[in-house]
């Protein structure tokens, strides 16, 4: 299974950088998770349209707030994949994670927030971070992701632009 990962669009319409990330970037996905900060209910539609499964952020305006939660978690090919976007400081970020998915934290948390990508292990659980999905992320540049599972292995790889 391919998982397409992106967080931190940050946009109050959908643009043509969100096309190429969902029409090209990440189109031979499996489906789409979407970590937060999405904004505006216009953007919201429009990853709806292509199936997205998303959480808010906490730049997200009272109507996407209002409809998505803040934390999911979700079983895919037997792995449980945790979604949330994260809040406050940068550090110790991935600590206050792991604490609101305690006791039962997930074999891979996606997050978003810090708009730096990520992909590795803190405490022995794998999280993974996109970056952020807009040309003002990490050092200027846009980051999305790609998950694979397969047999039960878990890889994943960011893709920037």
């Amino acid at each position: 299974m391919r998982i397409g990962v992106l967080s931190d669009t940050h946009l109050y319409t959908p643009d043509k950088t969100l096309d190429r990330i969902l029409g090209e970037m990440l189109a031979d996905t499996d489906l789409i998770l979407h970590a937060g900060d999405i904004v505006t209910r216009k953007v919201l539609a429009r990853l709806e349209e292509e199936g997205v499964i998303a959480v808010c952020g906490n730049m997200d305006d009272y109507e996407v707030a209002g409809v998505l939660p803040q934390s999911r978690i979700m079983t895919l090919e037997g792995k449980r994949i945790g979604l949330v976007h994260g809040w406050g400081a940068k550090h110790n970020l991935q600590s206050r994670i792991v604490t609101k998915f305690s006791p039962d934290v997930p074999d891979l948390i996606v997050f978003g927030h810090t708009h730096v990508p990520f992909w590795g292990e803190y405490q022995g659980i794998a999280m993974f971070n996109p970056g952020c999905a807009s040309t003002g992320g990490y050092q200027g540049r846009g980051s999305v992701g790609i998950i694979e599972i397969s047999d039960g292995v878990v890889q994943a790889q960011h893709l920037t632009f």
